[in-house]
């Protein structure tokens, strides 16, 4: 299962996708001094509502953030409570889809 992470200015929305199909989905509002372990705790709660926990079913994390304190503190969050580095979607990331813009990086 991979556990989708989209951190916007405002609002924080998780998603578990089992295969393409996204099971559950959770918002929580984005606070850029939250910690590592503060996150950990938020997101154990939502995952644990249906019976998941970070070390039995989530194989892969993927972020995709505008808020670069709390970029850095999900890495950190998914490398110590899952235990592998998560697919962070920033500049340079091979996504497959095409940003036909004149600077790529700027978006």
């Amino acid at each position: 299962m991979l556990l989708a992470i989209d951190v916007g200015n405002t609002g924080t929305v998780l998603g578990v996708f089992h295969g393409p199909e996204l099971t559950w989905h959770w918002r929580m509002a984005t606070r850029k001094e939250r910690t590592a372990d503060e996150l950990a705790l938020l997101f154990g709660g939502f995952l644990e509502q249906q019976g998941l926990s970070f070390s039995r079913q989530i194989t892969g994390v993927a972020i995709a953030s505008v808020v670069p304190d709390q970029t850095h503190e999900l890495r950190e969050m998914v490398s110590r409570y899952f235990g592998f580095d998560p697919v962070v979607v920033e500049p340079g990331t091979k996504t497959g889809i095409a940003i036909l813009t004149d600077n790529p990086r700027e978006v």
